[in-house]
């Protein structure tokens, strides 16, 4: 994922948590915020140590941003996204985290087509 599509400053996550919108279920959490100057997404992780060591966190993290990169074409532009982690997903493997993903973005209206498993 190129540093343009990631959301890093605090001051940034702290503007999609209170002026976004959310949908979660079980695993995740998605933040989401419309931003008409962007042409792009940029998406921000969130992975607490409540979920366990740093490999655990990573390891999460790099399954959210790979799934993020297979749906990139798929996923609407012009929106800042933030994705909490929760408690089950430090017992998922990549296809789950990324089915998972999928049903939070189905969801939230951000998929371009609906995605047959």
């Amino acid at each position: 994922m190129k540093k343009t599509y990631r959301i890093k400053k605090n001051e940034e996550f702290q503007t999609v948590f209170q002026n976004g919108q959310s949908f979660a279920n079980r695993q995740l959490v998605l933040y989401y915020m419309k931003k008409e100057e962007q042409t792009h997404f940029r998406i921000g992780l969130s992975v607490s140590k409540k979920l366990g060591h740093a490999v655990m966190r990573n390891q999460i993290k790099r399954y959210l941003r790979q799934a993020f990169h297979e749906l990139e074409d798929d996923i609407h532009p012009n929106y800042d996204l933030v994705v909490i982690a929760r408690k089950p997903s430090n017992q998922m493997g990549f296809h789950e985290i990324k089915k998972s993903l999928t049903h939070v973005l189905m969801r939230s209206k951000l998929l371009n087509k609906k995605i047959e498993w």
